[in-house]
């Protein structure tokens, strides 16, 4: 099932984070933002190198749900493999900004 466009716009439009943060609570459950938090989660986890074994003691969830995840990250063409590649890189920006030394060692 694809996700309604005009929510997709919506939610790119909320520029400030806790009204971002609002509206998610607002048309979400508990439950619904528990599980897409945990998602995020376990895709950072599974980025990092960490084990799907480890994650599943982490978080105290089963393989399967981690297994996605997993297929996700594989294909370095997916959106979310994209993000947590610019994620990571804006980290190795920002310390070679305020620790110059790791620029020689990173370029």
């Amino acid at each position: 099932m694809a996700i309604d466009r005009e929510l997709l716009q919506t939610i790119m439009s909320i520029e400030d984070l806790d009204e971002l943060n609002s509206f998610f609570d607002e048309i979400l459950t508990p439950g619904e933002l528990a599980d897409l938090s945990l998602r995020w989660k376990l895709l950072q986890d599974l980025y990092s190198g960490m084990t799907q074994r480890k994650i599943a003691e982490k978080y105290g969830i089963s393989l399967c749900k981690i297994t996605r995840g997993s297929k996700i990250l594989k294909k370095e063409s997916s959106v979310v493999h994209k993000m947590l590649e610019k994620k990571k890189l804006s980290v190795v920006l920002q310390l070679c900004l305020y620790f110059p030394v790791y620029w020689n060692l990173m370029f």
